[in-house]
């Protein structure tokens, strides 16, 4: 197998190169057809998803089985989302920065593709044409590999790909290509020289996988734990609504609340009130000792609770005393994806907004808004706790890189050095 998948790497690197050079304009065209035959072949789309439900119906957790329907209402928000990217301006040979060296010697620092990337997910089957409408539009390609529980649903969006191929001959045949085998992406994790980034999308234990395994670049997040904190400057009942919707809305996902923070000085007056709405919601809640004074019938909340990710509508409460001590807590059990203050006083808001080191940091607003599609990035290739490169939700810009053009008239080094050098002017241009 490995000289097999060899060659098709090399293929696929080599089909990344056409697609780096490709006109821009072939990549819009492709971008609106692609939107079209989403949603031209919606019905063919959830048949095949609906096939998946059926064959995984009682045999995964219900926080993966939830994140593998796909439902007009995604298909929806995917052709919405191509649509805005084709709308976009190709990014592909954008000038970020010109700089006169010397005279008729001029420096552009210039956006490329990053070239091959390499996603691994689970589950959620929407994510195939979220990644393929990023790398068309990034000038990138894609090698895919996604879960078992998801094939039918995964197949019938890369037929689309094999209709796109067809209809825009322009296109590099392997900008695209799917693995279907756990054997097949260990192997692809051992060849750094064809895949430049892997980005795993799915459990923390799937993500900590694909880190231990490879000497590939991984851009990623292990963990969503997301907090919101209640300030008692807070309007309470815009603190529920925040904090419910942070939860209810859609629970397994990455940026949904786990962990809420509520002021010590106003915590009898809004956690009767959270707990009047969770209730109904079917939240369970676990709650500090000081939550519990108020809330006598909730759970314990145990220390793993502060630092878990739950996926589900269980929820961690702590009452703390200050923005200090919720900013200390989130630092200390959060995972740097998202965290939300709610509170009226603008100073607390902008206090929460510059120190709190995560990814996405918010003021008043469900972290549920944290996602690309939300952002305006059109779609998501998956969501970075890194700090190095892209952070955040991944749309086009944290799939580019960028590289230095230099034009010149024939200058050498050597009269820009000793004694009698020639002085540069480093002057930026436009």
């Amino acid at each position: 197998m490995t000289d097999a998948l060899a060659l098709q790497l090399a293929e696929i690197r080599a089909a990344g190169q056409a697609a780096a050079a490709l006109d821009g304009g072939v990549r819009t065209a492709a971008l609106r057809r692609f939107a079209d035959l989403v949603d031209s072949r919606r019905a063919d789309l959830l048949a095949a998803n609906r096939r998946d439900l059926d064959e995984q119906a009682g045999r995964i957790e219900d926080a993966l089985y939830q994140r593998l329907k796909l439902g007009d209402g995604k298909i929806d928000a995917l052709v919405t989302g191509v649509r805005q990217l084709a709308d976009r301006p190709d990014p592909v040979g954008t000038s970020l920065g010109r700089t006169l060296l010397d005279d008729d010697l001029v420096l552009t620092k210039v956006a490329v593709p990053i070239g091959v990337i390499g996603v691994v997910f689970e589950s959620r089957p929407d994510v195939i044409p979220q990644i393929l409408s990023l790398v068309l539009r990034s000038g990138n390609v894609a090698v895919l590999k996604g879960g078992r529980e998801a094939l039918h649903s995964n197949r019938a969006f890369m037929q689309l790909v094999g209709e796109l191929n067809r209809e825009i001959g322009e296109l590099p045949e392997r900008w695209a290509t799917l693995f279907e085998t756990r054997e097949e992406i260990r192997a692809i994790l051992d060849y750094p020289e064809y895949v430049d980034l892997v980005i795993p999308r799915g459990s923390n234990q799937l993500v900590r996988s694909i880190q231990e395994s490879t000497r590939i670049p991984v851009l990623g997040h292990a963990e969503g734990v997301c907090h919101v904190y209640v300030h008692p400057s807070a309007d309470m009942a815009k603190a529920v609504d925040v904090a419910i919707d942070s939860k209810v809305q859609y629970p397994s996902a990455c940026n949904a609340l786990e962990t809420l923070l509520v002021d010590g000085e106003c915590a009898a007056e809004f956690l009767p009130r959270f707990a009047e709405v969770a209730g109904p919601a079917g939240i369970t809640i676990r709650g500090c000792e000081r939550t519990r004074s108020v809330l006598p019938d909730v759970d314990h909340a145990t220390d793993d609770d502060w630092r878990t990710e739950f996926g589900d509508l269980r929820l961690s409460v702590r009452v703390v005393d200050g923005l200090d001590a919720a900013i200390d807590h989130i630092h200390r059990f959060g995972s740097g994806h998202t965290d939300c203050v709610v509170a009226e006083d603008e100073t607390i808001c902008e206090s929460f907004l510059r120190r709190v080191d995560s990814a996405s940091v918010f003021a008043n607003a469900s972290t549920r808004f944290a996602d690309g599609f939300r952002y305006g990035l059109g779609a998501e290739v998956g969501i970075s706790t890194n700090k190095t490169h892209a952070r955040g939700p991944v749309g086009v810009e944290g799939l580019m890189i960028y590289k230095y053009q230099l034009r010149g008239a024939g200058q050498v080094v050597r009269n820009y050095a000793g004694t009698d050098a020639r002085a540069f002017r480093h002057e930026p241009l436009s």
